[in-house]
């Protein structure tokens, strides 16, 4: 049974940086592609980042682009979503998510391309 498991969640102030992360088990973690979406409050989950199998090119969305960054680690079974000057609006529950072998990147950003999903953790950007 695959699990992901997210975490670093938590409060912080404008301008800031966060790592989330995101442990995977039950699955060859190199042969997943991962990827990060969020649900404001109030709101439908979108998509926020990806990275395939070969971590050979990552993928964000245009409102996250230049300010976080997706990462793996094979050897360590995890994927990682760095936010810098973060923003009250990307106050959110963060979700990671997994499907095995390489998408088509254009299919990257939808939740159906997704086999597996983490439980997510919160995020609050405030001062």
């Amino acid at each position: 049974q695959v699990q992901l498991v997210e975490s670093g969640g938590g409060w912080v102030r404008p301008g800031d940086s966060l790592r989330l992360s995101c442990a995977v088990s039950g699955r060859t973690f190199s042969s997943l592609s991962m990827a990060w979406f969020r649900q404001a409050p109030g709101k439908e989950r979108e998509y926020v980042a990806a990275i395939r199998v070969g971590a050979s090119t990552t993928y964000a969305a245009d409102s996250v682009k230049g300010r976080f960054t997706v990462s793996r680690d094979n050897g360590k079974n995890t994927a990682y979503l760095q936010m810098n000057s973060v923003k009250p609006e990307d106050t959110a529950v963060y979700y990671c998510a997994a499907v095995t072998g390489r998408p088509i990147s254009g299919i990257l950003r939808s939740e159906s391309t997704y086999e597996y999903w983490g439980q997510g953790t919160e995020v609050t950007v405030s001062s």
